[in-house]
Order: structure tokens, then C-alpha cells, then sequence
């Protein structure tokens, strides 16, 4: 494995449609991994190794890699575009150091671009920006460069920009040493030949070079000296002062390339090894200590106890492979780790090194390193996995909820209980996944972030398990809450082995604000109340939760349990459940309970011939439109649309648009139906 300081754990994200795979297979091409290119549109990429990716030219699932460039071993994590498989993206982001952003070069700041952004923001990676599809026509690198700053906020420092030959995408120039780098149509663009700009040539790019010395100076002093004082400032003063830029997050090197032309790669891969952070140059990794609570910190060194996190749980042909990100110190085969979130202890039977769809097995897992684990039986996505010596427990990954349920049953009865023992497996591997069973109608109401999700998972079902299903249509996930406060008091009574237990309870249920869901006041824990008896309460008060008054989960209210008292009988966990959900449905009520529907945050593009009807559509799904944005002759259109009328609608767009339509949305709030 590589020293820590020349690694460098990175992850691709972009809008669907930007070139994510296609950049990532030439990076493995002229990394000397693969010997011969991937095409998504041929279906024979390295990282898109599932059927349902290759049929659909879409990234699914999150695929890891290693390569090695300039001396550094490079871990990359090829990330969906699509917004209903965004906790892919999320799951890698969290365990990531770095990430390379791809924009296109037409359609620029997209909005899942916007949506990946914002999550590599919250995590504070450094990121790198490569501007593709620089060949097509219609693309402009100034105005992808001018998107990130109006709409990301982010401060994009061209590294390279392109050179046109008869208005043709030909090469890029270097800004860092002012030269033409050219690459070669004979070899797939595996040779590159860099020559002095001309006068001539280097003329128009005296602004992107002013730029570009303007941003190392705000980082560094002795390069501020040099360039106020009208000296040339040394290419690696210039380098480690974007480098010090990019690290902090204030700035983010762009790169002008074309992915499936063979255009701009390596310098870019030179950029991945030059200004993203290896694993020591990244904060110790933050956790607690579970038995006390106390905040704990790990070095990312391999003498430190060894943490990691599992980030993604796969099912392959029955077997279980776990990736883990190690944060501090080392583990071998064998091993036996504690997952300090569960308390479990773990056994390690295999350690892989990931590529695509292959495994390479080794011995031992380092920090810094990103790894498959096999015969890790019970972690699950966000568990840490630790010495047992020196437990520690690093922050969870957010999982979001599911917004769409389709009615789902096998095509005999014999086969209900396989049907759910693979949606088990699935929902384990998937965290915004989930089923239940209809205790009325014994059917399975399978429910994910769409129908794009969905239509995968049953498609897996078949292809992998040789499980057909029927499917009904798509269904909305309502949730529920109340109008107005409300209490109830009751007493519940009930004789236990032959002695009358009999416990008063009263509960007080609040509206709280949105995406609050259901929190549980703990005063009634100072009441003197046992432990067991008082987690039996807080049972009861969510398993109450679970199913309102109108059959659907309760969100977003505050309650509070201001009294339980045993009037007689010994008090007990059972007793104190039982009881506390009784009165909460009691409270809840009264309370005067409506429905909640999804939200969704609809970003619409089409010519601007069209955007009337549109408009018009938009409103007549109940629809509220929050932006127009006019660009060349297309338009952007932004609004925020109940899922329920939002079925269907790419037949719709189509027709409104005469097939030149296109749109993603993502779940934005609940809202009063």
C-alpha cells in the first residue's frame, strides 16, 4: 500500500450527462489500467459493470478504483448523476478527501451539479472543476466558469482553457507554464506534446493568467510580493499558492478538456495529484467515545488504533462485501474489529482492493485506504468498525426518506417469504430502500426516492434472483401530523400474572416545524422514572408514531410525557410502552390530524418556443413556478410540484416540447396536502 501522504481518495460528481464515466475511463486508460477505452454508449465501461448501467448508459451504483500518476496512488470513486440514486453520492462524499466536479461545456451548472455541490460543501472537500464537451457545439468555458460563481458561489481559477483551430476544439493551453499542450489523434490522445504559446496565441489569454496570478498572491506572500512588485512569479511558488487556495476551499482550479475526444485528461490528472489533500493533510477524524461520550480524534497515521467507516454494503451472488474507509491505523485479514455502533465484534475474513466490478485480494487495510471486507455479517451502511481497544464512533451518513411506494408481490404464494428475505438483503445494501407488509392485505409496499429507483431494484430482483414479480403503479408516500396541541390522560390496566397492574399517563402532543419529525421531549426521564420503564416510554411514543390517525407515519410534531405513575403492581418496560402508546393516539386525536405530501423541486429545460405551455402545465399540476432563466435559446425553468401529479410527466414533457424537453427533480419538503 502507499505511504498516506501520496494518496489521494477522490470521487467524480456531476450532473447525470456530463461525462462523469467517460472522464473516469480515461483516466484509467492513460494510468495504464485498462488497455483499451470504455464507451458508455457501447456499454463496455469499467465502471458502469452492472446490466441495468450498461442498458441505461447511467451510473447506478458507486464504483471504486485505484490507479497510479505521478508517483501518487490515486483511490477514485465514480459517483451517479441521477437524483434518485443521491445517496451513492452521499455515501462517497462522506468518506472522500477530494473530488473532481464535471461540468458540460453546453449546458454548464446543471441542477443535480448544484445538488452535488452543495453536499461536497457540507463535507468541505477540496474539489477540482473540469469543464467537458468542450468540442460540441454551442459550449462556452467562460460561462461555465461564470455559472459557478453566480450560482455556486465558488470561485473557479482556469488552469487550462481551450485553444481553437478554424473553430475547432484543438488543444489547451497551460496557464502554469504557458504552454500549448496538444494531444495526439494517432494514440487516442495517450501522447501529449507541449510547445511555448506564440505571442500571438498567448495575447487572449493574458486574463485568464492575470486570474490566475491574482489567485496565488491572495494565498501566499512571497508570491503577492512578486506579482505586486511586476515579477515573474516561480511556477512552483504559483502551484503551492493554488494549492494552499485549494485545500482552504477558497478557490477551485478549472481544467478545458473533452473526455470523448481524448482531449485535456492528463493535465487534469496532473491537477488531482497537485492540489487535492492526501489523507495526512486532511483534519484527524472526529468521533466519540461510546462508553463515555467524550470526543475522541484519530491521526491518519498507521500506528494509531485502527477506525473505519463503512460507507456501502454490496450483495454479490449471496455473499457480502463491506467498503470501508480507514481513518487510522491497520487491520489484517483475521482481525476482529468492534463495531463500536452496535457494540457487535466483527471478524474480517477477506480484504479486497476494489475495481469496477473486480476485487484484488490483499492483507492488510491501512489508513487512508478505501477497501472491500468480507465476512463483516451485521455493519451497516454508516456503522464504524474500530479496535476494540479503543472504541470510537465517527458521525453517521444521512440517509433521506423515501418519497414513492409501488405494490410489489411474487407471482405464487410459495414465494412471499423468499421475496422478502431478498428485499431484506436489498434494503440493507440500499438504506433508501425500505419495505413493509399491509397487515390488512398482506402486501408489500416497497418504497424509494422514484421510479427510476424502483424499477431498478425490480429489475435486479429478476435478472440476480430469478424473482418475477408483479408491480402495481406508483404510489406516493404521505406522512401525517396534527393542526393544533392536544393532551390526553388515560389509565391502563391489565392483570400480569394474576396482579392488577394499573399505570395513569398523560401526554402532550405539539405541532413542530417542518422536517423536525417526531421528537421526544426527555423530560420525563428526570421524573424518576427506572431506565427500562422510561425506555419503554420513548418505545411506545415512536411505535405509536408510526401509524396516525389517517394510517400514515406522524412527522413533525414535539411531545412530551408529563406524567406516569404506577397505581399499583411492580412497573415494568412492557407496561410503560403499552401505556405511553395509548395515550399518545389518544392526544394526537385530538389534535385535529392532516395529511403531509412530498414536494418536489422540479428543474425543467427546453427551447423558449415552448416554455408557455409549460408554465401553463406546471400550474395545472398544482405546481408554483420559483425561476426562469433565459440562456441562448434555451430556458431553465425552476419550481416546486407535488410528486403525486408528477408521475408520468416525461410523456408529457415530451409532448409539450416536441421530444426537445428534459427534466430532473428531487424531494424538496413535505407540505399540506
Amino acid at each position: 500500500m502507499a505511504i498516506v501522504d501520496r494518496l489521494r481518495n477522490i470521487g467524480i460528481i456531476a450532473h447525470i450527462d456530463a461525462g462523469k464515466t467517460t472522464f473516469t475511463e480515461r483516466l484509467l486508460y492513460y494510468a495504464g489500467v485498462t488497455h483499451r477505452m470504455g464507451e458508455v454508449h457501447d456499454g463496455d465501461t469499467q465502471m458502469d459493470y452492472l446490466p441495468q448501467e450498461r442498458e441505461r448508459g447511467i451510473t447506478i451504483t458507486a464504483a471504486a478504483t485505484q490507479f497510479s500518476w505521478l508517483g501518487a496512488e490515486i483511490h477514485l470513486i465514480d459517483t451517479p448523476g441521477h437524483v434518485d440514486f443521491t445517496i451513492e453520492v452521499e455515501r462517497s462524499l462522506r468518506v472522500l478527501d477530494g473530488a473532481v466536479a464535471v461540468f458540460c461545456g453546453v449546458g454548464g451548472v446543471e441542477p443535480q451539479s448544484e445538488v452535488v455541490w452543495r453536499q461536497a460543501n457540507r463535507h468541505g472537500i477540496p474539489r477540482l472543476a473540469f469543464v467537458n464537451k468542450l468540442d460540441r457545439p454551442g459550449a462556452d468555458f467562460d460561462r461555465v466558469v461564470a455559472e459557478m460563481a453566480g450560482k455556486l458561489g465558488a470561485r473557479g481559477v482556469p488552469v487550462t482553457v481551450p485553444m481553437y483551430d478554424g473553430g475547432a476544439f484543438s488543444a489547451v493551453a497551460d496557464l502554469l507554464t504557458m504552454e500549448r499542450v496538444s494531444f495526439s489523434g494517432e494514440d487516442q490522445g495517450a501522447t501529449v506534446a507541449r510547445t511555448p504559446l506564440s505571442p500571438r496565441e498567448a495575447s487572449p489569454l493574458a486574463k485568464y493568467r492575470e486570474a490566475l496570478l491574482e489567485a496565488a498572491a491572495d494565498e501566499d506572500d512571497t508570491a503577492a510580493e512578486k506579482y505586486l512588485a511586476g515579477e515573474d512569479v516561480p511556477f512552483l511558488l504559483l502551484r503551492a499558492g493554488l494549492r494552499k487556495g485549494t485545500l482552504a476551499g477558497r478557490i477551485f482550479p478549472v481544467y478545458a478538456g473533452s473526455a470523448l475526444r481524448n482531449r485535456g485528461i492528463q493535465p487534469a490528472m496532473d491537477g488531482i495529484v497537485h492540489f487535492l489533500p492526501s489523507p495526512a493533510e486532511t483534519v484527524p477524524a472526529r468521533g466519540d467515545d461510546p462508553r463515555t461520550g467524550v470526543p475522541a480524534l484519530r491521526e491518519p497515521v498507521p500506528a494509531a488504533p485502527f477506525s473505519a467507516l463503512v460507507f456501502k454494503v454490496l450483495q454479490e451472488e449471496g455473499r457480502r462485501t463491506v467498503y470501508l474507509r480507514v481513518y487510522s491505523g491497520k487491520a489484517s485479514v483475521g482481525a476482529t474489529l468492534l463495531n463500536a455502533s452496535t457494540g457487535e465484534k466483527e471478524k474480517v475474513a477477506r480484504l479486497f482492493r476494489m475495481h469496477g466490478g473486480k476485487k484484488e485480494p490483499i492483507g492488510e487495510a491501512r489508513a487512508g485506504d478505501i477497501v472491500g471486507a468480507r465476512g463483516i455479517k451485521r455493519a451497516r451502511t454508516g456503522d464504524t468498525l474500530c479496535d476494540p481497544a479503543a472504541p470510537i464512533v465517527y458521525e453517521s451518513i444521512e440517509i433521506r426518506k423515501p418519497v414513492v411506494s409501488v405494490v410489489v408481490e411474487p407471482k405464487t404464494v410459495r414465494e412471499m417469504d423468499r421475496l422478502k428475505e431478498l428485499l431484506g438483503s436489498m434494503t440493507d445494501e440500499d438504506p433508501t430502500l425500505s419495505f413493509r407488509e399491509d397487515a390488512d392485505t398482506g402486501q408489500i409496499l416497497l418504497s424509494g426516492m422514484g421510479e427510476l429507483h424502483l424499477e431498478v431494484v425490480l429489475d435486479r430482483l429478476t435478472r440476480e434472483h430469478g424473482m418475477s414479480v408483479r408491480k402495481g403503479n406508483p404510489e406516493v408516500v404521505y406522512r401525517e401530523t396534527l393542526t393544533t396541541a392536544a393532551s390526553a390522560e388515560s389509565v391502563f390496566e391489565r392483570e400480569i400474572a394474576e396482579r392488577l397492574v394499573k399505570v395513569a399517563t398523560a401526554v402532550t402532543i405539539q405541532p413542530a416545524a417542518r422536517g423536525t419529525g417526531v421528537k421526544i421531549l426527555d423530560g420525563f426521564r428526570m421524573r424518576g422514572l427506572a431506565q427500562d420503564v422510561a425506555d419503554g416510554v420513548e418505545m411506545g411514543l415512536r411505535e405509536a408514531a408510526f401509524f396516525g390517525a389517517l394510517g400514515y407515519p406522524v412527522d413533525d410534531v414535539a411531545v412530551d410525557l408529563s406524567r406516569m405513575e404506577f397505581l399499583s403492581g411492580v412497573p415494568s418496560q412492557v407496561v410503560a410502552k403499552v401505556a405511553a402508546a395509548k395515550t399518545f393516539q389518544e392526544a394526537y386525536e385530538k389534535g385535529k390530524p392532516y395529511l403531509l405530501e412530498p414536494v418536489m423541486e422540479v428543474e425543467i429545460s427546453a427551447p423558449e418556443e415552448f416554455l408557455g405551455g409549460i408554465i401553463g402545465d406546471v400550474n395545472a399540476r398544482r405546481g408554483r413556478v420559483t425561476s426562469v432563466d433565459r440562456r441562448s435559446d434555451v430556458s431553465f425553468l425552476s419550481a416546486l410540484v407535488p410528486l403525486k401529479e408528477m408521475f408520468g410527466y416525461v410523456t408529457a414533457l415530451r409532448s409539450l416540447s416536441q421530444g426537445r424537453g428534459n427534466y430532473t427533480m428531487k424531494f424538496s419538503h413535505y407540505d399540506r396536502a
